[in-house]
């Protein structure tokens, strides 16, 4: 059987490209710019190319039919009707990345199932991805277009560590306030529910789904059985640091409205996404892909993630930016209790 993935080599395809291109049954093909070589297998076949260009792309695949082409960057309307264009006719299935932020927030019900609504008024990035879903069960509906939604909530890597609230650099400068004992903010009071994913987990999952003949016309999230509170995330990451969490609560809206002006989107990340308590069922999933399960808990995890950043310069990226704006905003709320 051959695979294509379209990207392949970031944080949740990187580790399905590696556990497909073990399996002798797969003919592993990714479609990149070249970014990040070193992360893809020797047995794995690479199509150099902008997936944007899209003639050039057409002209390299002309002969070509896939088994399977898994789309990890699309992220707009446009681009799923570029993919659309290009492999209608060339593929048994077209498994698309859209999001579990999609879910509307805050949901009926807590625990959240592949029917639960989608909608997120607060975060463009979500609407686009129910545009892409919506324009891709249409192409199901009308011309048997064998779609494949994939919903992915938090996943992480060795050279990531989940976070709740960070800067635009990423997670390594809350890592650094913790080594510190510097105060480190979470939203809300860390009480409510979430969900990490290490992708070699969601990895077992996803390539279950792949030929698999009962998953066309259907929507799958793929996430871990375990469920933290944010308390729980930090003071893991903490004890993995071997260091005291100071932990400083703020609440969502707060950060929201001061950190746009900053170019922080926590009303996305956050109002739409993270500060909602959600428990993911995925047991739609695992009536078609039974040997899916949580193998590695969030506490071994991210121990390897700590382990890879803190030995890899190269992944610590500080952010001085966002480093100052929490002094000053805890500054700010500290006076404000004194004045009160």
């Amino acid at each position: 059987m051959k695979a294509l993935f379209i990207g392949g080599t970031g944080t949740i395809s990187t580790a399905i490209v590696k556990r497909l291109s073990e399996d002798s049954n797969w003919e592993v093909w990714l479609i990149n710019r070249g970014n990040r070589s070193d992360v893809i297998p020797e047995n794995v076949h690479l199509i150099k190319a902008d997936i944007n260009d899209e003639e050039s792309v057409s002209a390299q695949i002309k002969d070509m039919h896939f088994d399977a082409v898994c789309e990890f960057i699309g992220f707009t309307k446009d681009q799923v009707e570029r993919d659309h264009r290009l492999f209608k006719d060339k593929t048994a299935q077209y498994i698309y990345i859209s999001s579990a932020s999609a879910y509307n927030k805050p949901a009926a019900s807590f625990v959240i199932t592949e029917g639960t609504t989608l909608s997120n008024p607060h975060w463009e990035y979500s609407r686009n991805k129910i545009a892409c879903e919506e324009f891709l069960m249409k192409k199901y509906r009308t011309e048997g277009f064998p779609v494949t939604i994939v919903r992915p909530s938090h996943t992480y890597d060795e050279r990531n560590v989940p976070l709740g609230v960070h800067g635009k650099k990423g997670f390594y400068q809350v890592i650094k306030r913790m080594i510190e004992g510097k105060k480190v903010i979470i939203q809300g009071d860390g009480t409510s529910l979430w969900t990490v994913t290490h992708n070699s987990d969601f990895a077992i999952g996803f390539t279950g789904l792949m030929g698999n003949r009962h998953a066309i016309g259907e929507a799958f999230q793929i996430t871990s059985d375990e469920t933290l509170t944010w308390n729980q995330i930090y003071e893991t990451i903490a004890d993995a640091l071997n260091v005291k969490l100071n932990a400083y609560y703020v609440s969502s809206e707060y950060l929201s409205a001061v950190g746009d002006r900053y170019g922080f989107d926590f009303e996305g990340s956050l109002i739409g996404d993270k500060a909602v308590s959600v428990v993911f069922d995925n047991s739609k999933l695992k009536r078609i892909v039974p040997e899916m399960k949580t193998n590695i808990r969030f506490n071994e995890g991210v121990r390897r993630s700590l382990e890879y950043v803190l030995s890899h310069p190269e992944c610590q990226t500080e952010d001085p930016e966002f480093d100052a704006w929490c002094d000053r905003l805890i500054d700010a709320l500290e006076e404000a209790k004194k004045a009160i």
